[in-house]
Order: structure tokens, then C-alpha cells, then sequence
């Protein structure tokens, strides 16, 4: 992993989190664990040398993004603009959002295109069944699979970041977003990518609904040995294209 570092100055991640969107839960997690996020990587805290031996990572910078909005049209509107900005390159995205009370931490592997049958934080229905019928070839996914998954090698990935966080927390791969927000914006950054043809190196993370200041620490330092399990896995893929 030594040569890792070779051939970039700078590696980017852009994060995204979400905002309120129930009464129930004023503070939602995911932001409050994004906007916490430092503005770099910081260096390598090995947990077991004997397991992993620390990383040579270019320098790691983090954008943050948020709060998004739970609104369908909000999202499709913003995704565009986290990809194409010409005054920044991304090299990276990772959605956060909210899931259910379990203290369960998913990484996502795969976004659905159709079947968004809930109210957003508006009061909106997304509507896009009808709108595929009004606009035809013209709908902004037409022709786009009914399901996309990442092109980073989750696997590999989420075996990292198993390595790196501690042993008594429950992580896993999903391969359901649950149709709402979270599934939309995911399948939204692989539809954009998708469409243009470019890798779709992308990633969403669930965190459990608890924003008290010890959930929030815990999804911060997941969430960080998250990017650097990104940055690692995608970087040696990259140099398995070259």
C-alpha cells in the first residue's frame, strides 16, 4: 500500500447529511454527524497494528454538505451540482442519512429508481410514474436501470472499515435504502453518474435515529474510518485500471 500516495496530491470527499424531517426528531443525525466532520482526514489511528497496518493516503480533503433538505425536487436539483461544480473536483461522494432506533450502521450498496410512494418533508409525492408517462423519453431517467449499485468494491470496503471500528458495534451492507430520501439522493448520484457514463464512485451510510453527544461521536469516528476505507479501496482500484 506503500505507492498508493504515487500518483495524486489530494484526494476529495464530498459528504452530504440530511435535516430534520420528523416532528419526533428535530435533530437528525446525519447532519449533525456531517457538519462535525474536520475539514481533512486526520491521521491514521491504528487499532491493532497486528490487524492493520496504517494507510498511505494522500492528503484527505472533506466537503461537507447540508443540510439537505427531505424534499424530492430539492435533491434532484442539488445532486447535478455536487458532481459538475467546474471549481472543484470530487473524487468521492458519501450520503449520510437517518435509519430506524437499531444501532445498526449500513453501508448501501444499490438505489432503486421507482416505487417513492411517501410524502416528502413538504407534503410532496415524487410522482414520478406519471411524469415518466407525460414526458417519455424525455424523463430524466428514462432508459436508466431500475436499480444501480456503487462501483467501489463494497466488500472490500466494508472489510476495512470492519478492521477499523470497534467490536461491539453491528455494520453491514443493505441492499435496501428504503425507498424514501435516502434511497433517492443515492440513486440520483448513480443515475447522474450513470448517464455520463463515469465510474459511480458513491456510497451511502446509514446511522441509527439517536443524536445524543455519544451516538453522534460514534457516527462521526465510523464515518471518518469510512472515508479512509473509500479513499484506500478506490485508490488501488484505480491503480488496477491504469
Amino acid at each position: 500500500m506503500g505507492s498508493l500516495d504515487s500518483t495524486k496530491d489530494e484526494l476529495t470527499v464530498l459528504v452530504t447529511g440530511f435535516g430534520p424531517f420528523k416532528e419526533q426528531y428535530p435533530v437528525n443525525p446525519a447532519w449533525e454527524i456531517t457538519a462535525s466532520l474536520p475539514d481533512y482526514l486526520p491521521p491514521d489511528r491504528v487499532k491493532d497494528p497486528a490487524r492493520q497496518a496504517p494507510s498511505a493516503l494522500p492528503p484527505v480533503r472533506i466537503l461537507k454538505h447540508g443540510p439537505v433538505r427531505v424534499n424530492y425536487q430539492v435533491v434532484r436539483d442539488l445532486v447535478p451540482t455536487l458532481w459538475d461544480n467546474p471549481e472543484r473536483k470530487v473524487d468521492y461522494v458519501i450520503h449520510i442519512g437517518m435509519a430506524g432506533p437499531q444501532h445498526v450502521y449500513s453501508i448501501e450498496r444499490r438505489g432503486h429508481r421507482d416505487e417513492y410512494d411517501k410524502q416528502d418533508v413538504d407534503g410532496q409525492l415524487l410522482g414520478d410514474e406519471q411524469r415518466h408517462k407525460l414526458e417519455g423519453d424525455k424523463w430524466i431517467w428514462h432508459d436508466v436501470p431500475e436499480e444501480l449499485t456503487t462501483d467501489l468494491e463494497i466488500g472490500r470496503i466494508y472489510k476495512r472499515w470492519v478492521e477499523r471500528s470497534p467490536d461491539n458495534l453491528r455494520l453491514q451492507i443493505s441492499d435496501d435504502a428504503g425507498h424514501y430520501l435516502c434511497d433517492f439522493i443515492y440513486f440520483s448520484s448513480l443515475a447522474h453518474l450513470y448517464k455520463q457514463e463515469r465510474l459511480k464512485k458513491v456510497i451511502f451510510f446509514h446511522v441509527p435515529l439517536h443524536s445524543d453527544p455519544e451516538s453522534l461521536s460514534r457516527g462521526k469516528e465510523l464515518a471518518l474510518q469510512l472515508i479512509k476505507s473509500v479513499c484506500e479501496v478506490g485508490l488501488q482500484q484505480e491503480h488496477a485500471y491504469s
